[in-house]
């Protein structure tokens, strides 16, 4: 559900909202972080007026498009669940890096303005230990994997996306060989910190 959603739109408000959302996101990553609101609205195919009425500022519609992308594209990749719980945590990193080297400027944007929602991240690692015990009942991962785990990966793969490499082969290269570190070995992994990855969202 997005944010129009939760405010109670309706019909064309709704599908309004959702078209700038999207817009926005399209925007920031071919046009840069210094797109308008004008340039939102000429792609989205509304006046400008409209984007103004569904978000006040800039920061507002930043905020939409991280909620956006959070919610209605990673989040429902992690709650996929087949009889195959290998390809489930493997295709979830695959997508979710995916997507995020898509909308890194999107992202960037939205920690600028600390738009990062901390209680969806924390979400998203929730999902992430699901799809973490799945693979160890069945015996396909290391023992001593965590949820946390996959964060890493993924950041350690987003690590390597250059502009240089616009179809992603390096990101794709690295990710592999991460993953491959996730099977099981016959030495235990080193102890993490005692410090979450993600900052306490009661905090």
């Amino acid at each position: 559900m997005t944010a129009a959603r939760g405010q109670g739109l309706r019909g064309d408000a709704v599908r309004n909202h959702e078209r700038i959302v999207v817009a926005a996101g399209r925007a920031f990553e071919e046009d840069g972080p210094a797109a308008t609101l004008e340039d939102v609205a000429k792609r989205a195919g509304v006046g400008v007026a409209t984007v103004y009425r569904r978000f006040r500022n800039r920061d507002q519609l930043v905020r939409a498009v991280f909620e956006h992308i959070l919610t209605t594209v990673i989040e429902p990749i992690t709650m996929v669940e087949s009889d195959d719980p290998w390809c489930d945590l493997t295709e979830a990193l695959e997508a979710t890096v995916e997507l995020v080297a898509r909308n890194q400027v999107a992202l960037a944007l939205a920690r600028e303005i600390d738009a990062i929602d901390v209680n969806g991240l924390q979400r998203y690692v929730k999902a992430a230990d699901r799809l973490v015990g799945r693979a160890i009942d069945a015996g396909v991962v290391r023992p001593d994997l965590m949820g946390r785990d996959l964060a890493a990966v993924i950041v350690m793969a987003l690590a390597t996306a250059h502009p240089g490499d616009p179809e992603g082969a390096d990101r794709k290269r690295y990710l592999a060989l991460l993953i491959d570190g996730l099977r099981p070995a016959p030495a235990d992994l080193p102890p993490p910190s005692t410090s979450p990855i993600l900052p306490d969202s009661s905090s």
